[in-house]
This record gives structure tokens, C-alpha cells and sequence, in this order.
């Protein structure tokens, strides 16, 4: 499938907030995500071929790093390359203002985004102990980075 990819807007969060919720047992509400447009944080929303915002990404940007917030893909449109394509345009935003790497945290539980970031060249640097909610309590997260192509200084 063919996505559209744009920078998210207000107008999204809507839409934006309903795939959060479809998607994840402890979703970002709607207010951090107005905070993150607020705030200037690079975020994008990706469209299905019919113009439904199928994904979103967030991610923040500082001293030559760039840290992925979420990636999210409604549970209908998973397994068609979205969260692919969000991971890509997050890495080439990062690239495109020359940060050296990335990091993210991931759910230790979350199999299938885990073998997507190392397909993607992210490797595990660590582990945040109690990070996540969980219906038992805490779950640990797993911190992964990337480097990134190092721009050619003149």
C-alpha cells in the first residue's frame, strides 16, 4: 500500500487520539500530543490510500539527537509497511538535520516493533526497569539507538 506521509496538524488529533486508543492498552491522550505541535516537535501523520490517517509519528530533536516519542499504527493497517514508513521518515528528518543518532524506548514485550527497529539498524543500549503501565504494574522498556550517516563538514 502507498502512504501518504505529512506533517500532523491540529485538525488530525482527532483521528490521531482514535488510533492511539485503537492501538495501545496505555495511549498518549490528546493533550500530549497538542503539547508536542505546541512545542514544535518534528510529527507527521501518514495516509491511506483513501485519505485516513492510518499512522503518526512524533519525535524530538536536540544537540545532534533525535529521539523517537511514538510510532503508531492503527491495529487495522498493521503489517503493511506503515510503521516502516513512519521509522523512515523520522530517520530522514533526523538525517536532514544532521543528528549523529537516534534512540527510542520500545515495550521489552512488544516483539514486533523490537525486529522492526533492528531491521532498521537500531541496536539495544540498554534497558529503563519499570519504564511502562501495565496491567500488572510496570514493564521494563528496552532503549535501542541508531547511528546516523555523519553529514561531510566543509
Amino acid at each position: 500500500m502507498a502512504w501518504r506521509v505529512r506533517a500532523m496538524q491540529a485538525d488530525d488529533l482527532d483521528a490521531v487520539t482514535f488510533n492511539e486508543q485503537a492501538a495501545y492498552p496505555f495511549p498518549w491522550s490528546r493533550g500530549i500530543f497538542e503539547d508536542c505541535l505546541q512545542f514544535g516537535y518534528p510529527s507527521w501523520v501518514a495516509e491511506s490510500e483513501n485519505g485516513d490517517i492510518a499512522g503518526h509519528a512524533v519525535m524530538t530533536l536536540a544537540v545532534g539527537e533525535g529521539h523517537i516519542l511514538n510510532v503508531c499504527a492503527h491495529p487495522h493497517f498493521q503489517g503493511m509497511g506503515l510503521g516502516r514508513c513512519l521509522l523512515n521518515t523520522l530517520v530522514d528528518h533526523a538525517e536532514g538535520e544532521a543528528a549523529q543518532r537516534m534512540f527510542l524506548e520500545v515495550r521489552a514485550s512488544n516483539h514486533a516493533a523490537i525486529q522492526l527497529y533492528r531491521s532498521a539498524g537500531f541496536e539495544e543500549v540498554g534497558v529503563r526497569r519499570g519504564y511502562y503501565p501495565d496491567d500488572d504494574g510496570r514493564e521494563d522498556a528496552v532503549v535501542l539507538c541508531r547511528e546516523l550517516k555523519t553529514p561531510v563538514a566543509y
